[in-house]
């Protein structure tokens, strides 16, 4: 009987069985190009969040309406603190996107500008709330005076906490409920801290600016007082940015 080839069945198919699967041409990038990081990209699009802008203009909303007691107590016209009921929150929402276009180049604008929002809304918490009850009151100096002032200071700081720790210098926290509500604690005793140094920088580079040196190059006591207040809040913001960030909310 003549020999007969016979060729094992599990060999017909062993060339398609072992040879490896070969990616499609359009997942390899071409030589000398890298693959696009997808998560980088989306992370670049969502840094800057459009509910942000949203916020911004509640801020902005906000601080109008604590302008109108301030306003009522100082018998400006009330028409102009009605105004700024569609005026600041506009400017709040623009210089929010201004903010996110520069923060492609200089990232730290982004933070810089929700901390000043929150600063300028900390401002018309403090003098809102203390214009408000001098109005109702009619006491603008004596013990009454001060006691109205350590009110509005603290609400002031309660509301600079929250603002600031929820929205400016938010960060994600893994931690155990209750290790959570013990750093809270410590927190908020660091940031009531910081903030009462930014305070005594700020009243006391006003004085200083007032009281010491003086009217300078023929300006007026009135003009005066407001540049020593304005390089006491300049200082004072200067000091709480950089405390904020560098000590109480460090990521």
């Amino acid at each position: 009987m003549p020999e007969q080839n016979i060729v094992p069945e599990n060999l017909n198919n062993s060339p398609a069985s072992t040879a490896p699967a070969v990616p499609p041409s359009s997942a390899i990038p071409p030589p000398g190009v890298s693959a696009p990081n997808v998560t980088e990209t989306k992370t670049s699009q969502s840094s800057y969040p459009k509910k942000d802008l949203i916020i911004a203009g509640v801020i902005g909303l906000l601080c109008a309406l604590l302008i109108l007691p301030i306003a009522e107590n100082l018998a400006i016209k009330s028409l102009y603190a009605y105004a700024l009921i569609i005026i600041l929150p506009l400017l709040s929402i623009m210089g929010m996107w201004l903010a996110g276009y520069l923060a492609q180049k200089l990232h730290f604008i982004y933070q810089l500008a929700k901390f000043i929002l929150v600063g300028l809304l900390n401002t018309f918490v403090d003098w809102g709330i203390l214009n408000l009850l001098m109005f109702l009151t009619s006491a603008t100096s004596g013990y009454l005076y001060m006691i109205f002032k350590g009110f509005s200071f603290l609400a002031a700081t309660s509301n600079s906490y929250a603002w600031n720790k929820f929205w400016t210098f938010k960060k994600s926290s893994d931690d155990h409920p209750s290790a959570e509500k013990k750093a809270a604690g410590k927190e908020f005793l660091q940031f009531f801290v910081v903030s009462l140094i930014g305070f005594s920088l700020n009243v006391g580079v006003a004085t200083l600016v007032v009281n010491v040196l003086g009217p300078q190059m023929g300006v007026s006591a009135q003009l005066w007082a407001n540049i020593g207040a304005l390089g006491g809040t300049l200082a004072g913001l200067t000091w709480n940015f950089l405390g904020y960030k560098l000590i109480v909310f460090k990521d």
